[in-house]
């Protein structure tokens, strides 16, 4: 007998539910590389509208879309200010070097989130003995930091100063949408503040794959170029593009029902003896350490058909998403009240 697991590594896990397979069978199609998809083009559309941007380039991937903006952005050399715990450093396969030649600036923020204060001593004298400093990086909501959220008014300040100092200022909005129902955020008012937009369409909004690039007419028409170089142009995508647009018509409100159960199993791990160092809790992404093996603590947690994520030595990720269910949790929970 099959034994149904719970998932909790990612919230990249989830499959297409059937509302969203019948979107995708439906999707009137053409070949994307020649621009003639139609579901394609809409969805661009769409997202642009949606962040205040002129246009939009859907990628197979959110590290595809991050590489696409720092290439297009930076010349071989440069450097990029981002904070230490950031995916562009540490997840994308060191592409900041083999795609653009480029070295980051880390800068060890407040659980990922970084200041202006920060970036304004970050930035290299215009010396030919330094890297020039040309693009700023932030992480919406940052992963390695347990899914937190900038304040928008922190956002603002940083896109006011890179603008005084002519730097670039990209987002990795990976989970971007989860950052906008926690904070009730506008997406229109986010999109003013940045150059360019990652947004991804396959984790918390349950997309099979994809995410869309977002800037200025100029810019995208300079990323279908890094694309095409980096093998990232696609044919009759609006299969998955379709995908995407039930996403955004029918995911977004149900983030925060994500957000409450991973408040739920912060609540749980904060009073376990076996926990520590819980990171805040403010979307999906439920972050700790732990004070046992933790081979052995995974070892329990497949026993018990709970499947984890870890981070570091002795660091626990549970990401909930829209396949983990009220009863998923409260087998979560006793299983981990179980091990106190």
């Amino acid at each position: 007998m099959n034994t149904k697991f719970i998932d909790l590594r990612s919230d990249t896990i989830t499959v297409p539910g059937q509302g969203m397979l019948e979107y995708m069978f439906n999707a009137k199609v053409g070949d994307d590389v020649w621009e003639e998809d139609e579901t394609v083009k809409e969805l661009e559309f769409e997202l642009a509208k949606l962040f205040s941007k002129e246009a939009g380039l859907f990628c197979p991937s959110g590290t595809m879309a991050n590489q696409i903006a720092i290439r297009v952005h930076t010349k071989m050399g440069d450097e990029v200010i981002c904070d230490e715990l950031s995916h562009i450093y540490n997840y994308e396969g060191g592409g900041l070097a083999s795609n653009s030649g480029v070295s980051p600036k880390l800068i060890k923020g407040n659980f990922g989130r970084i200041s202006v204060d920060q970036i304004t001593d970050s930035i290299n004298p215009d010396d030919p003995h330094f890297s020039r400093t040309s693009l700023v990086c932030l992480e919406n909501t940052v992963n390695k930091g347990g899914g937190v959220c900038y304040e928008y008014k922190d956002m603002q300040s940083i896109s006011e100063f890179c603008i005084n100092k002519r730097l670039k200022l990209h987002l990795d909005g990976a989970r971007v949408f989860n950052a906008l129902v926690s904070r009730s955020d506008s997406s229109y008012d986010y999109g003013k503040l940045f150059d360019s937009l990652s947004i991804c369409m396959s984790k918390g909004l349950g997309a099979p794959i994809g995410s869309i690039l977002l800037g200025d007419i100029n810019f995208i028409h300079e990323a279908k170029r890094i694309r095409k170089s980096f093998g990232g142009g696609m044919r009759q995508v609006g299969y998955l593009a379709a995908a995407a647009q039930y996403a955004l018509k029918y995911n977004i409100e149900r983030l925060s029902e994500d957000h409450r159960r991973a408040k739920e199993i912060s609540d749980c791990l904060a009073n376990l003896n076996f926990v520590q160092n819980m990171r805040p809790v403010e979307t999906n992404i439920v972050l700790f350490d732990i004070n046992k093996n933790i081979n052995d603590f995974n070892q329990f947690l497949m026993k018990n058909s709970i499947k984890a994520s870890f981070m570091g030595v002795n660091t626990v990720r549970f990401v909930t998403h829209l396949n983990f269910t009220d009863s998923d949790l409260e087998k979560l929970l006793i299983v981990l009240r179980a091990l106190n």
